[in-house]
């Protein structure tokens, strides 16, 4: 401990730091019943669990606030930045008043923590990061997530970062200083290359708000960053999937046959694709060794669970069914404690990109090849489906379009990150692929959900380039081209008219689907290309 003049230039004053702490060490001063406490009603201490995970608890923020989130508007951030509901401006003043208010919090603790790591596991394009926090979970969490430096790579960290994260989470923001409209508040700042976090605890903010700092730069770079998981074959061969929550992108990358990159975030560079992170950050909810083993083991000494409950207070053997706390159960974890990870986390062009959509409606093909103006078409989109039991009031299919499949989290307009996709996509030969994980024989609740094994043997036919090589045809609406034979597929399946019995209703839904496509499409007509916007359904 003692003065830190790395901290200095941020405004760090507080004398009481612990910088980058061993695991057992965050352990430790994690249960240290002096300060394991929280004056929140809804605050438990942190504990560790049955299987070594260390158990820590969010309060009353459970989940992201993307409400609250808010990008410093200047001169490096006006005509950059799209702006809107997604990406709210707040003034540089402002923000220096969220600012001073996080240094003054964290300048008055009595323990102070430190974890410095890379974004990345490509030393070209990598950020140095300095995270600045006031709970050891929070430090534990974010050396899981982030890539965590070598020995002899720790001096570069003492010549300044890339970026610098400070968390004052139980530290409310004023509602009163304009642009802060709640308690909470996550602001970007990429002039400083700060964010200020107050008023959440937690954790995923950090990790998202990475994130949108890399969906920010890489770009501006030339390179694509992505909302995906990526795997390798043993050939080398690198598949990208992209896909929002309930599509299957963390089911289907998880292949015994090939090698884990990543489950969540990558960079398409001019050398081949890299992990953004060192670590996962996996939905624990309903969690099973039957059903997902290799997480299911990942959760051991080193993880941390978020939000989740007990059988027993005393036996802490976790009870990964019990969600009165939150459905959002969380899990964070190092990358190599799955079984095959690849360490360093890097990979060659992608050989194959896969879009996955769970469509509720029960209309689209469970497997198309696309051309790469229907690629940026469909990458932009961003679409699945809601069904009965995600949200509350849910009673029929709900559309939900997230551009690039990961719209929360990019600050630039979806049209740049599909023309990377596009000219990274072209340029390496990289084969586009959309496969529907959800409906088969009619809409929800009457068809049923697409098997896994008819969706394993597809993304299988994939990789073994068996779809490279058979005969297609043309889906109405869509003009998609849908092969007419898939090895472990009934080729009666891969064209959904035949799985309805009523081909008038399927007509109905399928052009129903196609309208809201187009609507929703609207609102990236203006910065889209021609060939792109025709590359939509036709009514």
């Amino acid at each position: 401990m003692g003065k830190c003049e790395y901290l200095t230039k941020v405004g760090i004053t507080n004398p009481h730091v612990y910088r980058n702490l061993s695991v057992p060490e965050l352990y430790e001063h994690a249960v240290d019943p002096e300060f394991n406490w929280s004056n929140d009603p809804l605050g438990r201490p942190a504990m560790i669990a049955s299987n070594g995970a260390l158990c820590a608890y969010s309060t009353d923020r459970t989940g992201r606030s993307p409400k609250e989130r808010r990008v410093v508007l200047d001169d490096a951030t006006r005509d950059t930045v799209n702006w809107g509901e997604i990406n709210i401006p707040i003034d540089p003043v402002n923000y220096k008043v969220n600012y001073a208010r996080t240094l003054d919090y964290l300048n008055m603790l009595k323990r102070l923590y430190v974890v410095d790591g890379y974004a990345g596991w490509d030393p070209k394009w990598r950020l140095k990061v300095r995270v600045i926090c006031e709970l050891p979970y929070h430090a534990l969490f974010m050396r899981n997530m982030m890539v965590v430096p070598k020995p002899e790579e720790m001096h570069e960290f003492e010549k300044g970062v890339d970026f610098t994260i400070l968390n004052a989470g139980k530290f409310r923001a004023d509602p009163l200083n304009k642009g802060v409209k709640q308690k909470t508040s996550v602001a970007i700042n990429f002039t400083d290359n700060t964010m200020c976090i107050l008023g959440t605890l937690y954790a995923g903010e950090m990790k998202k708000g990475l994130f949108g700092v890399m969906n920010y730069l890489m770009p501006l770079k030339g390179q694509l960053s992505t909302h995906s998981s990526a795997n390798e074959g043993s050939g080398g061969d690198v598949s990208l999937f992209f896909g929002l929550s309930g599509t299957g992108k963390t089911t289907l990358s998880a292949d015994p046959q090939r090698r884990l990159i990543g489950d969540d975030e990558h960079v398409w560079t001019d050398k081949g694709v890299f992990n953004i992170e060192g670590g996962c950050y996996a939905k624990c909810c309903f969690l099973s060794e039957e059903k997902e083993p290799e997480i299911y083991n990942a959760l051991k000494f080193g993880s941390v669970l978020e939000n989740i409950k007990f059988f027993d207070e005393n036996e802490r053997v976790v009870n990964y069914d019990d969600i009165s706390i939150t459905e959002n159960t969380r899990a964070s974890y190092p990358l190599q404690y799955i079984p095959g990870a690849k360490i360093p986390a890097l990979g060659s062009h992608p050989k194959n990109i896969i879009f996955l959509t769970c469509d509720a409606y029960g209309v689209l093909p469970p497997v198309a090849k696309l051309t790469p103006e229907q690629s940026m078409y469909q990458f932009i989109t961003g679409y699945t489906a809601k069904v009965a039991g995600t949200e509350i009031g849910i009673k029929e299919p709900v559309p939900s379009f997230s551009a690039c499949f990961g719209e929360a989290f990019i600050p630039l307009h979806p049209y740049k990150y599909a023309k990377l996709l596009s000219e990274k996509m072209q340029k390496h030969g990289t084969n586009v692929w959309f496969v529907n994980t959800g409906w088969s024989g009619g809409a929800y609740p009457k068809g049923k959900r697409m098997s896994l094994k008819i969706t394993r043997a597809i993304i299988d036919a994939i990789h073994s380039q068996e779809l490279n090589k058979v005969k297609y045809k043309k889906f109405d609406i869509f003009n998609l081209d849908i092969p007419t034979s898939c090895s472990g597929v009934d080729p009666k399946v891969l064209d959904p008219v035949n799985t309805w019995q009523s081909k008038d209703e399927y007509m109905r839904t399928l052009k129903k689907l196609a309208g809201m496509f187009n609507k929703n499409f609207e609102r990236y007509a203006s910065q889209s290309g021609k060939e792109v916007i025709e590359a939509g359904p036709k009514l």
